[in-house]
């Protein structure tokens, strides 16, 4: 279980580092902000089901906060 963690945890420092990186390349503006929704949206379930144990949750819970996600990002995209 805490290999598990420790796992994640390093998971989430790469994907931030990644973050960091695609801020500060020459890219399209579009396309940085959809590379870092993706990374946002993959730290965010990351710490979801893992340190909030979402994933021994029931499937309703685990359904909102994946809509609640989606809601999320589509409501940056557009704006």
């Amino acid at each position: 279980m805490k290999t598990e963690l420790s796992k994640t945890f390093v998971l989430l420092l790469i994907l931030t580092f990644a973050t960091i990186i695609i801020f500060n390349l020459p890219l399209v503006h579009s396309l940085k902000v959809i590379l870092i929704l993706v990374l946002f949206s993959l730290k965010f379930l990351l710490v979801a089901f893992q340190f909030m144990e979402l994933k021994k949750a029931h499937v309703f819970w685990k359904a909102s906060v994946i809509s609640i996600l989606a809601l999320i990002n589509l409501i940056i995209i557009l704006s």
